[in-house]
């Protein structure tokens, strides 16, 4: 049974999350881990939050998908896993994700930490913000460079092969593409796809939060000539060896995480804000007081 903390009781030290997705609905090396199901202005998040010690550093992971994996990319509360990382006092957000390829060469198994992403979803809400307080967030580079370079040196350690840089596609689904929507991607010069990242990534800028993610390559998209060949078994399989692959990159980087943040996520709503908080109707001031206190 998860136990329902209130904002007011949250532990402070727990500064790191840790997002999971298809493939990674536990993370392996957390200690006296203790669960903890959280309400949010935006409803429940996808899972009871499991929050314990990894490496020494106190973490909070959450399952994307429902550890049981019941929920759809389509009805992710994105806001609501977003914000209640934001109520545990977390600044950090370490993202992993099943991704098909649309390059030759990235290839299965590859991990890719893309740095642009690109949307083509109709059916998501996508901002904490409207209902009479209007914010325009900077999303030109939506993950986090200082984040990335850790991940980097992470992986490094871990003996673990990541490539740095590229485009993710992000489509509505839960259907996968037609070939025509394959090819027409990657003649745009996408070279990821995936149904998940970028919501996560614009609502961590506004929640002025770190964000960036592992691309888990499980297989090409359905453009490549051998795609037919590939079998679920094949995809389960290489969901698995890149799941492990990715803890190891996951504890070394949360091992390596500096305590003060220098990049400009934490300030990402100083300049962002258009309207005059002074005037915004109290009832939307009070739902989003934890995204706003500092600038009320």
């Amino acid at each position: 049974m998860g136990c329902f903390w209130s904002l007011w009781n949250m532990s402070s030290d727990v500064k790191i999350g840790i997002i999971g997705g298809s493939g990674l609905y536990q993370m392996h090396g957390i200690e006296a881990v203790e669960e903890v199901s959280l309400d949010t202005p935006f409803g429940k998040p996808s899972d009871a939050y499991r929050i314990g010690t990894l490496e020494g550093r106190r973490v909070a992971f959450l399952a994307r998908h429902h550890r049981n994996h019941t929920i759809s990319p389509s009805e992710l509360n994105f806001r609501a896993n977003i914000y209640g990382f934001k109520q545990l006092g977390v600044e950090w957000i370490l993202s992993a994700s099943a991704v098909g390829s649309l390059k030759e060469e990235l290839r299965p198994l590859d991990i890719v930490l893309p740095d642009q992403f690109f949307d083509r979803t109709t059916a998501r809400a996508s901002t904490f913000f409207g209902n009479g307080v209007v914010v325009h967030v900077s999303l030109a580079d939506p993950v986090c460079p200082v984040l990335g370079d850790v991940v980097v040196a992470a992986a490094r350690i871990a003996g673990v092969s990541v490539k740095r840089g590229g485009v993710y596609v992000c489509m509505e689904g839960p259907q996968f593409s037609t070939k025509a929507e394959s090819n027409a991607y990657r003649s745009w010069g996408m070279d990821l796809i995936g149904m998940t990242n970028l919501q996560e990534a614009k609502l961590a800028r506004e929640a002025e939060l770190c964000y960036v993610t592992m691309a888990l390559v499980t297989d090409y998209d359905c453009w490549h000539p051998a795609h037919d060949a590939v079998t679920v078994a094949d995809v389960i399989d290489n969901l698995r060896k890149n799941s492990e692959n990715a803890q190891k990159i996951i504890r070394a980087a949360v091992k390596m995480l500096p305590v003060e943040r220098s990049c400009k996520c934490p300030d990402a709503l100083h300049h962002a804000i258009l309207t005059d908080l002074k005037k915004a109707p109290e009832e939307t001031k009070r739902r989003l007081g934890l995204l706003l206190r500092k600038y009320l």
